[in-house]
Protein backbone atom coordinates (compact mmCIF):
# COMPACT_ATOMS: atom_id res chain seq x y z
CA UNK A 1 0.00 0.00 0.00
CA UNK A 2 1.42 3.59 -1.21
CA UNK A 3 -0.53 5.47 0.52
CA UNK A 4 1.17 7.06 3.61
CA UNK A 5 4.32 5.60 2.83
CA UNK A 6 7.40 7.06 4.28
CA UNK A 7 11.49 6.48 3.24
CA UNK A 8 12.13 7.61 6.37
CA UNK A 9 10.36 7.06 9.51
CA UNK A 10 13.64 8.63 12.23
CA UNK A 11 11.32 11.04 12.94
CA UNK A 12 7.46 9.17 13.34
CA UNK A 13 6.12 8.72 16.76
CA UNK A 14 4.38 5.92 16.48
CA UNK A 15 2.51 5.17 19.66
CA UNK A 16 -1.52 4.96 19.66
CA UNK A 17 -3.69 7.44 20.53
CA UNK A 18 -5.68 7.85 23.61
CA UNK A 19 -9.47 5.84 22.53
CA UNK A 20 -11.73 7.92 21.44
CA UNK A 21 -14.09 8.89 24.32
CA UNK A 22 -17.28 7.45 22.32
CA UNK A 23 -16.00 3.77 22.70
CA UNK A 24 -16.71 3.23 26.16
CA UNK A 25 -20.78 4.02 25.79
CA UNK A 26 -20.79 2.34 22.37
CA UNK A 27 -18.80 -0.92 23.88
CA UNK A 28 -21.13 -0.91 27.23
CA UNK A 29 -24.14 -0.72 25.19
CA UNK A 30 -23.53 -4.01 22.79
CA UNK A 31 -25.54 -6.65 23.70
CA UNK A 32 -23.91 -9.96 25.28
CA UNK A 33 -23.10 -12.63 22.67
CA UNK A 34 -21.93 -16.11 24.68
CA UNK A 35 -19.31 -16.73 22.66
CA UNK A 36 -15.88 -16.18 22.03
CA UNK A 37 -14.60 -13.43 20.04
CA UNK A 38 -12.44 -14.01 17.19
CA UNK A 39 -9.00 -12.13 15.64
CA UNK A 40 -9.18 -12.63 11.96
CA UNK A 41 -5.96 -12.20 10.78
CA UNK A 42 -4.94 -12.00 6.90
CA UNK A 43 -2.78 -10.25 4.22
CA UNK A 44 -4.10 -8.53 0.89
CA UNK A 45 -3.75 -11.24 -2.10
CA UNK A 46 -2.85 -14.77 -2.35
CA UNK A 47 -1.02 -14.86 -5.77
CA UNK A 48 2.35 -14.66 -4.27
CA UNK A 49 4.94 -16.99 -6.47
CA UNK A 50 7.81 -15.76 -3.65
CA UNK A 51 6.00 -17.01 -0.55
CA UNK A 52 6.57 -20.48 -1.92
CA UNK A 53 8.80 -22.77 0.91
CA UNK A 54 7.79 -20.00 3.32
CA UNK A 55 4.01 -19.80 3.53
CA UNK A 56 3.75 -22.06 0.39
CA UNK A 57 4.79 -25.64 -0.25
CA UNK A 58 7.82 -25.60 -2.72
CA UNK A 59 6.82 -25.95 -6.52
CA UNK A 60 2.93 -24.58 -5.41
CA UNK A 61 0.75 -23.93 -8.90
CA UNK A 62 -1.31 -20.87 -9.46
CA UNK A 63 -4.60 -22.89 -8.82
CA UNK A 64 -3.66 -24.23 -5.98
CA UNK A 65 -2.66 -20.76 -4.22
CA UNK A 66 -6.11 -19.91 -2.15
CA UNK A 67 -6.14 -23.37 -0.86
CA UNK A 68 -3.15 -23.71 0.61
CA UNK A 69 -3.51 -19.62 1.72
CA UNK A 70 -6.54 -20.38 3.68
CA UNK A 71 -4.95 -22.94 5.69
CA UNK A 72 -2.32 -20.29 6.68
CA UNK A 73 -4.49 -17.41 7.29
CA UNK A 74 -8.42 -17.08 8.20
CA UNK A 75 -8.81 -13.75 6.24
CA UNK A 76 -7.67 -12.06 3.27
CA UNK A 77 -8.25 -7.95 2.14
CA UNK A 78 -10.25 -8.98 -1.03
CA UNK A 79 -8.70 -6.07 -3.25
CA UNK A 80 -9.25 -7.63 -6.94
CA UNK A 81 -13.34 -6.83 -6.37
CA UNK A 82 -11.98 -3.25 -6.19
CA UNK A 83 -11.68 -3.42 -9.97
CA UNK A 84 -13.97 -5.78 -11.26
CA UNK A 85 -17.41 -7.54 -9.68
CA UNK A 86 -16.77 -10.89 -9.53
CA UNK A 87 -18.60 -13.79 -11.37
CA UNK A 88 -21.27 -16.08 -9.76
CA UNK A 89 -18.56 -18.91 -10.68
CA UNK A 90 -15.58 -16.99 -9.36
CA UNK A 91 -17.22 -16.65 -6.24
CA UNK A 92 -18.12 -20.37 -5.81
CA UNK A 93 -14.49 -21.24 -6.55
CA UNK A 94 -13.47 -19.24 -3.62
CA UNK A 95 -15.87 -20.79 -1.22
CA UNK A 96 -15.20 -24.13 -2.18
CA UNK A 97 -11.52 -23.86 -2.35
CA UNK A 98 -11.36 -21.76 1.10
CA UNK A 99 -10.98 -23.68 4.51
CA UNK A 100 -14.98 -23.38 6.60
CA UNK A 101 -13.47 -21.11 8.77
CA UNK A 102 -12.37 -18.34 6.35
CA UNK A 103 -13.74 -15.13 5.87
CA UNK A 104 -13.50 -12.73 2.97
CA UNK A 105 -13.34 -9.09 3.33
CA UNK A 106 -13.92 -7.79 -0.12
CA UNK A 107 -13.16 -4.04 -1.03
CA UNK A 108 -16.04 -2.30 -3.08
CA UNK A 109 -15.58 -1.48 -6.38
CA UNK A 110 -13.65 1.78 -7.55
CA UNK A 111 -16.94 2.55 -9.81
CA UNK A 112 -19.14 2.72 -6.55
CA UNK A 113 -16.73 4.49 -4.30
CA UNK A 114 -15.05 6.65 -6.60
CA UNK A 115 -18.33 7.95 -8.58
CA UNK A 116 -18.98 11.26 -8.63
CA UNK A 117 -22.43 10.45 -6.57
CA UNK A 118 -21.75 7.09 -4.53
CA UNK A 119 -25.80 7.62 -3.06
CA UNK A 120 -26.59 7.02 -6.96
CA UNK A 121 -24.99 3.80 -7.74
CA UNK A 122 -28.01 1.56 -6.80
CA UNK A 123 -27.35 -0.44 -9.73
CA UNK A 124 -24.11 -1.24 -9.03
CA UNK A 125 -24.49 -1.64 -5.34
CA UNK A 126 -26.92 -4.37 -5.65
CA UNK A 127 -24.92 -6.17 -8.46
CA UNK A 128 -22.13 -6.36 -5.85
CA UNK A 129 -24.07 -7.42 -3.09
CA UNK A 130 -25.84 -10.00 -5.13
CA UNK A 131 -22.36 -11.50 -6.09
CA UNK A 132 -20.69 -11.43 -2.28
CA UNK A 133 -23.73 -12.91 -0.99
CA UNK A 134 -22.40 -15.71 -2.81
CA UNK A 135 -19.83 -16.33 0.05
CA UNK A 136 -22.56 -17.24 2.51
CA UNK A 137 -21.51 -17.64 6.12
CA UNK A 138 -17.77 -17.19 4.45
CA UNK A 139 -18.25 -13.19 3.99
CA UNK A 140 -16.94 -11.41 6.81
CA UNK A 141 -16.78 -7.40 6.16
CA UNK A 142 -16.96 -5.97 3.26
CA UNK A 143 -15.10 -2.56 3.49
CA UNK A 144 -15.33 0.72 1.30
CA UNK A 145 -12.55 2.82 0.74
CA UNK A 146 -13.00 6.55 -0.09
CA UNK A 147 -10.40 8.55 -2.35
CA UNK A 148 -8.38 10.61 -0.99
CA UNK A 149 -10.34 13.62 -2.42
CA UNK A 150 -13.57 12.61 -0.81
CA UNK A 151 -13.84 15.32 2.20
CA UNK A 152 -16.58 16.35 4.67
CA UNK A 153 -18.17 18.49 2.13
CA UNK A 154 -20.06 14.99 0.78
CA UNK A 155 -21.37 13.76 4.57
CA UNK A 156 -24.86 14.31 3.46
CA UNK A 157 -24.10 11.82 0.33
CA UNK A 158 -22.32 9.24 2.36
CA UNK A 159 -25.79 8.79 4.37
CA UNK A 160 -27.69 8.75 1.37
CA UNK A 161 -25.75 5.55 0.36
CA UNK A 162 -25.62 3.61 3.83
CA UNK A 163 -29.08 4.84 3.08
CA UNK A 164 -29.15 2.41 0.03
CA UNK A 165 -26.88 -0.09 1.42
CA UNK A 166 -28.46 -3.63 2.47
CA UNK A 167 -28.18 -3.50 5.90
CA UNK A 168 -27.25 -7.29 6.58
CA UNK A 169 -24.64 -7.30 3.97
CA UNK A 170 -21.21 -6.12 6.56
CA UNK A 171 -19.62 -2.85 5.62
CA UNK A 172 -16.70 -0.71 7.10
CA UNK A 173 -15.43 2.47 6.16
CA UNK A 174 -11.72 3.92 5.31
CA UNK A 175 -12.07 7.81 5.02
CA UNK A 176 -8.58 9.29 3.73
CA UNK A 177 -9.15 13.09 3.26
CA UNK A 178 -7.84 15.42 5.73
CA UNK A 179 -10.46 17.21 6.43
CA UNK A 180 -12.75 14.14 8.24
CA UNK A 181 -9.84 14.13 11.07
CA UNK A 182 -9.57 17.82 11.77
CA UNK A 183 -10.21 18.41 15.93
CA UNK A 184 -12.82 21.49 14.45
CA UNK A 185 -14.65 18.97 12.51
CA UNK A 186 -16.42 17.57 15.40
CA UNK A 187 -15.93 13.53 14.62
CA UNK A 188 -18.42 12.27 16.54
CA UNK A 189 -21.22 13.32 14.52
CA UNK A 190 -19.42 10.90 11.33
CA UNK A 191 -19.06 8.22 13.96
CA UNK A 192 -22.30 8.58 15.51
CA UNK A 193 -23.76 7.67 11.83
CA UNK A 194 -21.38 4.96 11.58
CA UNK A 195 -23.69 3.85 14.71
CA UNK A 196 -26.62 4.74 13.50
CA UNK A 197 -26.30 2.12 10.49
CA UNK A 198 -24.32 -0.63 11.49
CA UNK A 199 -21.23 0.78 9.82
CA UNK A 200 -17.89 -0.60 11.35
CA UNK A 201 -14.72 1.33 11.34
CA UNK A 202 -11.73 0.37 9.30
CA UNK A 203 -8.40 2.25 11.28
CA UNK A 204 -4.97 2.61 8.84
CA UNK A 205 -1.75 2.46 10.77
CA UNK A 206 0.70 3.90 8.38
CA UNK A 207 3.74 6.16 9.18
CA UNK A 208 2.55 8.84 7.46
CA UNK A 209 -0.49 9.75 8.00
CA UNK A 210 -0.76 9.67 11.64
CA UNK A 211 -4.19 11.36 11.93
CA UNK A 212 -6.39 8.80 10.27
CA UNK A 213 -5.09 6.57 13.17
CA UNK A 214 -8.16 7.82 15.06
CA UNK A 215 -9.46 4.73 17.37
CA UNK A 216 -13.40 5.19 17.47
CA UNK A 217 -14.92 1.81 17.68
CA UNK A 218 -18.70 1.79 15.99
CA UNK A 219 -19.94 -1.71 16.42
CA UNK A 220 -19.08 -5.20 17.49
CA UNK A 221 -16.64 -5.13 14.78
CA UNK A 222 -13.32 -2.96 14.23
CA UNK A 223 -10.76 -3.65 11.47
CA UNK A 224 -7.13 -2.75 11.19
CA UNK A 225 -4.85 -2.51 8.00
CA UNK A 226 -1.65 -2.14 9.48
CA UNK A 227 1.46 -1.05 7.27
CA UNK A 228 4.85 -1.99 8.01
CA UNK A 229 8.27 -0.93 7.09
CA UNK A 230 10.07 -3.93 6.21
CA UNK A 231 10.01 -5.48 9.75
CA UNK A 232 12.12 -2.44 11.03
CA UNK A 233 12.38 -2.80 15.18
CA UNK A 234 9.04 -0.24 15.16
CA UNK A 235 6.57 -2.62 13.29
CA UNK A 236 6.98 -5.48 16.06
CA UNK A 237 6.76 -2.53 18.85
CA UNK A 238 3.71 -0.95 16.96
CA UNK A 239 2.30 -4.64 17.32
CA UNK A 240 2.73 -4.95 20.75
CA UNK A 241 1.15 -1.81 21.16
CA UNK A 242 -2.16 -3.09 19.31
CA UNK A 243 -2.39 -6.40 21.26
CA UNK A 244 -2.79 -4.22 24.23
CA UNK A 245 -5.41 -2.24 22.79
CA UNK A 246 -7.38 -5.04 21.18
CA UNK A 247 -7.64 -6.85 24.92
CA UNK A 248 -9.08 -3.94 26.15
CA UNK A 249 -11.74 -3.85 23.47
CA UNK A 250 -12.42 -7.24 23.91
CA UNK A 251 -12.71 -7.41 27.18
CA UNK A 252 -14.81 -4.08 26.55
CA UNK A 253 -17.56 -6.75 24.20
CA UNK A 254 -15.90 -6.05 20.98
CA UNK A 255 -16.49 -9.42 18.95
CA UNK A 256 -14.58 -9.54 15.55
CA UNK A 257 -11.29 -8.06 15.13
CA UNK A 258 -10.01 -8.35 11.25
CA UNK A 259 -6.13 -7.65 11.20
CA UNK A 260 -4.94 -7.09 7.29
CA UNK A 261 -0.78 -6.89 7.72
CA UNK A 262 0.88 -4.85 4.91
CA UNK A 263 4.42 -4.25 4.00
CA UNK A 264 6.48 -3.29 0.92
CA UNK A 265 5.61 -5.57 -1.97
CA UNK A 266 3.99 -8.05 0.45
CA UNK A 267 7.09 -10.06 0.33
CA UNK A 268 7.42 -10.33 4.75
CA UNK A 269 3.57 -9.54 4.98
CA UNK A 270 3.31 -13.10 6.41
CA UNK A 271 6.24 -12.91 9.46
CA UNK A 272 4.44 -9.70 10.44
CA UNK A 273 1.26 -11.99 10.88
CA UNK A 274 2.84 -14.41 12.35
CA UNK A 275 4.54 -12.33 14.81
CA UNK A 276 0.78 -10.68 15.71
CA UNK A 277 -0.36 -14.78 16.15
CA UNK A 278 2.11 -15.32 18.57
CA UNK A 279 1.70 -12.20 20.42
CA UNK A 280 -2.15 -13.16 20.48
CA UNK A 281 -2.18 -16.80 21.60
CA UNK A 282 -0.04 -15.25 24.63
CA UNK A 283 -1.68 -12.11 25.75
CA UNK A 284 -5.85 -12.52 24.28
CA UNK A 285 -6.88 -15.95 26.09
CA UNK A 286 -10.33 -16.39 25.43
CA UNK A 287 -10.08 -15.11 21.78
CA UNK A 288 -10.81 -17.68 18.70
CA UNK A 289 -7.55 -17.06 16.23
CA UNK A 290 -5.19 -18.86 14.02
CA UNK A 291 -2.68 -17.68 11.58
CA UNK A 292 0.26 -18.81 9.42
CA UNK A 293 3.14 -21.41 10.82
CA UNK A 294 6.10 -20.40 7.95
CA UNK A 295 8.70 -22.69 7.30
CA UNK A 296 11.22 -23.68 4.98
CA UNK A 297 8.59 -26.28 3.79
CA UNK A 298 6.04 -23.92 3.71
CA UNK A 299 4.06 -25.39 6.67
CA UNK A 300 0.00 -25.56 5.56
CA UNK A 301 -1.05 -23.50 8.86
CA UNK A 302 -2.38 -24.14 12.33
CA UNK A 303 -6.24 -25.98 11.34
CA UNK A 304 -7.53 -25.78 15.01
CA UNK A 305 -8.96 -22.68 16.67
CA UNK A 306 -6.64 -21.59 19.41
CA UNK A 307 -7.37 -20.63 22.58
Amino acid sequence: MEFGKLADISGVNFSLPTDSPGNARMLRALPKAGVLPYLYIGCTGWSMKEWAGRVYPPGIRSKDYLRYYSRQFNTIELNSTHYRIPYPATIRKWYEESEPDFRFCPKLPQTISHSRNISQEGRLIAQFCEAVEGLNEKLGHCFMQMPPYYDTSRLAELEKFFQAFPRHIPLALELRHESWFEPNYGQEALFEMLEQYGISTVITDVAGRRDILHMRLTNSTAMLRFVGNGLHPTDYSRADDWIKRMKKWYDAGLQQFFLFAHEPDNLLAPELAAYFLEKAQKELPGVRCRGPRLGPDGDEGQQMSLF
